[in-house]
């Protein structure tokens, strides 16, 4: 009976534990941890005008969006891959290639835009929490069947647990697109640079597959998403549509100062 309480106590514990989504602070906490740890290890662009810029854009649009006054950053990582990326706190990591692949602002600002939502939406915490349940779950059938854990079994119930996150990403990517139209719009900037950057992605991925692996693995771009973000562009009045920025001369000249800075050496294969 006593074996039976204590194991009912550490139940009810581990699933108090994992209710949680982190809070703001923590949330900040966390990304200021995870972003030191990525500018330590990842090459970053430098340069003055080009860290300005970016974070004059970038704030544009966070700035009428964000209801938890976050200080926000903006970075350019130096590597040729496509990628972009958002960690918590309002961090957010566009790659020189990405840049590089764009004609105009609204192409850039549609994608800060979809990253900025990954942050106000707080898909990271979210996934963090859901993460935290699936091994509460997974840990209150160690404590009730011990054998369950052991050897092969408990791989598998692991393995499945996170199996089970693969449709989040997906919906969390259908909203942060949603949002990042919405976001760019309210800023000032024409939304129809999202498809058209989606459009440059997958023609990319047909050109040189390897140059856009890293952002296909974390942002499955398909044509469905092409045609998502045209209707919800249609549900906007065209006359405002028609008085946003598209691109800006401001623009072209922070794409030519980063295309004449050199490039950070690549790592070396081991």
């Amino acid at each position: 009976m006593a074996r039976h309480l204590g194991r009912g106590l550490a139940v009810g514990a581990l699933m108090g534990l994992a209710s949680c989504v982190p809070g703001t602070q923590q949330e900040v906490d966390m990304g200021n941890q995870y972003a030191q740890q990525i500018e330590q290890q990842l090459p970053m662009v430098r340069d003055p005008e080009v860290v300005r810029y970016i974070n004059v854009l970038g704030d544009s649009i966070a700035r009428v969006v964000d209801d938890r006054s976050l200080t926000w950053r903006f970075n350019v990582v130096d590597q040729s891959e496509i990628n972009a990326f958002a960690v918590p706190g309002g961090h957010i990591y566009v790659n020189r290639g990405l840049i590089e692949r764009t004609t105009n602002m609204s192409e850039l600002a549609g994608v800060i835009g979809h990253e900025i939502a990954h942050v106000t939406q707080r898909h990271s915490m979210k996934q963090m929490a859901a993460a935290q349940r699936a091994n509460v779950g997974l840990n209150v059938g160690c404590i009730l069947a011990p054998s369950v854990c052991q050897g092969v079994a408990g791989t598998g119930l692991s393995v499945l647990a996170q199996a089970g996150f693969a449709k989040f990403s997906r919906d969390d990517e259908s909203e942060a697109d949603r949002f990042g139209v919405l976001y760019v719009t309210r800023s000032g900037i024409d939304p129809r640079g999202m498809p058209s950057m989606f459009r440059i992605l997958l023609r990319e991925r047909e050109r040189n597959p390897s140059g856009v692996e890293a952002w296909f693995a974390s942002h499955p771009v398909e044509e469905s998403r092409i045609r998502t973000t045209e209707e919800e562009i249609t549900k906007l009045d065209p006359v405002v549509i028609r008085s946003l920025t598209r691109d800006t001369r401001s623009y072209q000249n922070f794409k030519a100062r980063l295309a004449s800075l050199p490039r950070s050496a690549a790592p070396a294969r081991r």
